[in-house]
């Protein structure tokens, strides 16, 4: 990538100067100005990696050019190279965002040195502007694949609290996409230019959950050679997703509790109070207001971060989401296994929306990147799919023990019968016995009332 540095000094020779020494670096573009009118149509209308300039502008105050550049593009580095060789002046010049302040005359290693730090942040301050973009728009909201009325109930709830700085807590299955919406509301809020720092609760041993969070300084215990900061000092002015939250032992549950009141905290070793600027997202798939009649889980603690719950249903209480979540995650696994777009056979299709996902939309997922991987052809068929899978759909119903029911007095006739007229006939006879009560009937065929009444609405329109 070629870095363009755009040059401005009063002096011609000093221009001169500067241009051979960019001569001797590659990948590098040069282009002048002489006024300020030039040099903010630059900023404004060109890609500028870095400026070198004198204070002395003309038409413009000695430091008010650089406070103009700043204000335009806070994070385009700009170096300062003059004849003042005041402390004053250097310590204005730093104050108002110079990157670097080089008095004349200089040695052409000074200036490259500069140089080179000077591009080397640019390229990476691009790169990561460029990279939270892409995370922006890939947490997008709509990029969360669903149309059902719950999910639809879950985006809503989310979008209208992301403009808000309450604490939230998801609460749902494993599987079902907690930090996916963690992430979405994070990237929709005010605080997305911030960082968003994520911890698992359930993947540290309790006395490191409490150095994670919190940091440490020196000394603090056998190993700590030197402080570092915790989870929630990283998350300052942007937002800390404490997922499995539940897995907190008291001691971690009375020192977070004190962060969400107070906004501050000490590290372990430490005595300095530190303050902090945090939004706060929780999540859990246990039922966290039973962990506090249990006595597991602080009671003030669970209604400080229970401020804006959002439930996430499982997979198989949404059965119409099933497919258009199938369809999606086979189109990427697809492109990026440089694959032809593949299809799903009708039979796929009706296997993945009859079966119940226990691991939710994280199962699907498993499950259609192993089919994806598989398929040779531009079809993806049963025999790409888990065999228990395919089993389980194929061998009957389960009631709501989770036993198969018998059908003891039913042989199969020698001219077969259709899967699909069978259980038509299952579904209307359960109707029949439950007086047109779905979720009795539902009961009856071991289903969740989403999924029953997936199948009535699919036989309605046949």
């Amino acid at each position: 990538m070629v870095s363009r540095v755009l040059i401005t000094d009063d002096e011609e020779r000093i221009i001169r100067n500067i241009k051979v020494i960019f001569d001797e670096m590659e990948n590098i573009e040069v282009v002048k100005a002489q006024d300020v009118t030039s040099i903010v149509d630059f900023v404004e209308h060109e890609r500028l990696h870095l400026i070198i300039t004198d204070l002395r502008v003309p038409k413009v105050g000695r430091l008010e050019f650089l406070k103009q550049v700043k204000s335009m593009d806070p994070e385009l580095p700009v170096i300062v190279v003059t004849g003042d060789a005041s402390i004053e002046t250097a310590v204005e010049s730093m104050k108002e965002g110079a990157f670097d302040y080089i008095t004349k005359p200089f040695e052409d290693g000074t200036l490259s040195v500069a140089v080179e730090k000077a591009l080397k942040m640019r390229s990476l301050t691009m790169e990561n502007r460029y990279l939270r973009k892409e995370l922006e728009s890939h947490y997008n909201f709509g990029n969360i694949i669903g149309n059902s009325p719950k999910i639809l109930e879950v985006l809503l709830l989310a979008g209208d609290v992301s403009r808000t700085d309450s604490t939230v807590f998801i609460y749902g299955e494993s599987g079902t996409g907690k930090e996916l919406v963690a992430r979405a509301i994070h990237f929709n809020s005010l605080r997305k230019s911030g960082p968003l720092v994520t911890i698992n609760c359930a993947a540290l041993p309790e006395n490191l959950l409490e150095s994670e969070l919190f940091g440490y300084e020196k000394g603090a215990f056998t190993g700590a050679e030197k402080c570092k900061k915790g989870r929630f000092e990283l998350a300052n002015v942007g937002t800390l997703f404490l997922d499995e939250i539940s897995e907190m032992n008291p001691i971690v549950q009375a020192k977070v509790l004190r962060v969400v009141e107070e906004r501050e905290l000490e590290r372990l070793g430490g005595s300095e109070t530190i303050k902090v600027d945090v939004r706060i997202i929780c999540a859990s798939n246990k039922n966290l207001e039973e962990y506090v009649k249990k006595g597991q889980f602080r009671e003030d603690l669970y209604y400080r971060v229970n401020v804006f719950p959002i439930n996430i249903p499982p997979l198989r209480a949404r059965p119409e989401d099933i497919l258009p979540l199938a369809r999606n995650c086979v189109e990427q696994f697809s492109a990026k296994m440089g694959k032809l777009s593949l299809k799903m056979t009708k039979k796929v299709e009706k296997i993945l929306v009859s079966s119940r996902w226990e691991g939710n939309v994280r199962e699907l997922r498993n499950c259609l990147e192993r089919a994806v991987i598989l398929s040779k052809g531009d079809l993806i068929s049963e025999e790409h799919l888990p065999l228990a899978l395919v089993r389980d759909s194929m061998s009957g119903y389960e009631n709501g023990k989770g036993n198969v029911l018998k059908m003891v007095d039913f042989n199969l006739p020698p001219e077969g019968i259709s899967i699909d007229e069978l259980e038509k006939h299952l579904v209307l006879q359960a109707l029949k016995k439950s007086k047109n009560n779905k979720t009795k009937a539902a009961k009856l065929l071991g289903l969740s009332r989403g999924t029953f009444r997936y199948r009535l609405e699919k036989y309605d329109n046949n």
